[in-house]
């Protein structure tokens, strides 16, 4: 039963120390890693661990004096290692009091604890930034809608494909999106049956959340533009999409084309078009200002032309 005992404690994790009521060390099983008894000496606390832990020990063993008294207490043992001690006072079969101590490893308890503290105040600073992006959009839609159902339906597409792209996220464990999965979300939304009309080329790049939130709310104006004021669909000649990884002086940088072709007349028509397309404010100023790049938004005779520049971060 002895070995049994033992390699059940070793599985806990967990020592054992008994003490008579002279306190005096009467048997030690499974003493962890990071205490040791020097061969020939006396066992007490401060030998075995060392005088801080040891003056510590004894001090809160000294205020048990009855059967049942119990008293507990955590340490620090260094090399990031926590253990827990828990002192009991039991009275054994003769009638004589004991003293037990049981150590046990709370280092991965403690590890998962800061982990979970850490993953709890990340969630709330994304949440916090979702949040203020909303606010922006709901703003940007409200000041630029004409009517109630307008910025309903604005808002609506514009909150799904922000869903959408924290849905990437999510599944990346929080490391971002890949810009084509970015695209094709959109794609498959609004051109599904037409998904080859949208022809994407180039670097299929990882973005950090922030940037794949609102990359992704651009690819959604882009997109819902096409369909509801350009004729790609009708001409069949597609929209081209490039994503290109730069490497500058200052650092590598993401420069997304996107190049619509578009059969306009003259200026008016050029004018009347750029009118009818809401979220220019979102292509031109959020998200650039987002993402900390720059965005040139043309609108040409046989084509319409969004350019998007952003430095990259990189992953560890």
């Amino acid at each position: 039963m002895r070995e049994f005992f033992i390699t059940a404690l070793i599985d806990m994790g967990a020592s054992l120390i008994l003490q008579d009521e002279d306190g005096t060390y009467v048997c030690i099983t499974a003493l962890p890693p990071q205490w040791r008894l020097e061969a020939g000496a006396r066992p007490t606390d401060e030998s075995i661990f060392g005088p801080e832990i040891g003056q510590r020990l004894t001090e809160i063993k000294s205020t048990l004096v009855k059967a049942g008294d119990r008293a507990d207490l955590e340490i620090e043992a260094g090399d990031d290692s926590f253990f827990e001690f828990r002192c009991r006072l039991v009275e054994m079969t003769d009638a004589k009091l004991h003293l037990i101590t049981v150590v046990i490893d709370r280092t991965e308890d403690r590890r998962r604890e800061r982990l979970l503290r850490a993953l709890l105040r990340e969630v709330s600073h994304r949440s916090k930034n979702l949040l203020a992006i909303i606010q922006s959009i709901a703003s940007q839609t409200a000041r630029y809608a004409g009517t109630l159902d307008m910025f309903l339906g604005k808002f609506r597409g514009r909150l799904h494909a922000l869903s959408q792209s924290q849905d990437l996220i999510t599944d990346s464990s929080w490391r971002g999106a890949y810009f084509r999965d970015l695209l094709k979300q959109q794609v498959d939304r609004y051109v599904q049956e037409n998904a080859d009309l949208v022809r994407v080329s180039g670097d299929d790049v990882l973005l950090t959340p922030n940037a794949s939130l609102h990359i992704g709310l651009a690819l959604h104006e882009l997109v819902v533009n096409a369909v509801s004021h350009g004729d790609f669909l009708q001409r069949r000649r597609p929209i081209e999409v490039t994503c290109t990884r730069l490497d500058t002086p200052e650092g590598p940088m993401v420069r997304i084309l996107w190049v619509e072709p578009f059969g306009i007349a003259d200026a008016d028509d050029i004018k009347a078009v750029k009118t009818n397309r809401f979220g220019s404010t979102v292509l031109e100023r959020v998200v650039p200002s987002s993402v900390n790049g720059t965005a040139e938004h043309e609108f040409g005779q046989a084509e319409i032309r969004y350019e998007l520049t952003f430095p990259l971060e990189i992953f560890d």
